[in-house]
């Protein structure tokens, strides 16, 4: 209808992938998702994706249609995060989570971060971990269960306005994200760059620059217990973890900043004139 009106269609595509599944619901969901995105594609004049268009198993045959545009992190960090003073208050070193997934996948992640915690605390000192965003408060009954028997300064604050997010992240010394490979449509990884943070991360099929650029400290889910040797290397490292907040600074300006990204989508838009 819109093109019918003489309009340029242009289409985003956040997510590029379609869900995954083993179930036959899945199946039928996976099938229903390529149609459309294929048929978006087909009849938009241009598109944007938030993952190098290589990264995607489904686009062919049109790379000259497609920008590639990572997103940004929905917070106040002009301000705010420049004031980061790089390590915790109090003397303790700050982990921080932001948001959980629901469900299966979230036991998983909950498992993952108080093993790799719970490893890490007695060879790091004094160790708060700070738990915000979505479903943090679902699993604050788990996670005090879990940390029960431990130093741990445990915080779980829930979904917070974007001021408060920052606040948190800006006093942690390092993100923890679980929540699946790490992306340039993660935005709640790159929140965690754009406060300035290391983050430890796992690395999958969408995983390229400049996320990579960025500071982050890989770990293989494969490898039992390599989260928390990574997670206690971040933390007891100084220097590496100074290394680290220097690259995610440096990424958030040329990447990941909401002026970067508005650059890119002016050049985008003047490039489909």
């Amino acid at each position: 209808m819109l093109r019918a009106a003489g309009a340029r269609v242009g289409v985003v595509f956040h997510d590029t992938e379609p869900r995954s599944g083993t179930r036959v619901i899945d199946g039928l969901r996976r099938r229903a998702q390529l149609r459309i995105m294929r048929q978006a594609l087909r009849l938009s004049n241009a598109a944007v994706f938030t993952v190098p268009m290589e990264k995607s198993s489904w686009v062919k045959n049109h790379f000259g249609k497609g920008w590639f545009i990572p997103v940004g992190s929905n917070l106040p960090t002009d301000s705010e995060a420049n004031s980061r003073m790089g390590t915790s208050t109090g003397g303790k070193l700050s982990v921080a989570v932001f948001g959980i997934t629901g469900g299966e996948p979230g036991r998983w992640e909950i498992e993952q971060i108080v093993e790799a915690v719970r490893f890490a605390a007695p060879h790091a000192g004094n160790l708060r971990l700070i738990v915000l965003g979505r479903n943090a408060q679902n699993a604050e009954a788990e996670l005090r269960e879990r940390f029960q028997d431990s130093p741990i300064e445990l915080h779980v604050l829930g979904v917070l306005p974007g001021e408060d997010v920052v606040r948190s992240l800006s006093v942690s010394d390092v993100l923890l994200f679980v929540r699946g490979p790490i992306s340039t449509r993660r935005s709640s990884a790159i929140a965690g760059i754009a406060c300035g943070l290391p983050v430890v991360a796992f690395a999958g099929s969408e995983t390229a620059a400049p996320i990579t650029e960025a500071g982050v400290a890989f770990f293989s889910p494969q490898r039992k217990g390599d989260l928390g040797d990574v997670l206690l290397r971040v933390l007891k490292d100084e220097h590496y973890r100074a290394s680290l907040t220097q690259r995610s600074w440096v990424a958030q300006r040329q990447y990941f900043s909401w002026p970067a990204i508005a650059a890119r989508y002016a050049e985008f838009m003047r490039s489909e004139k």
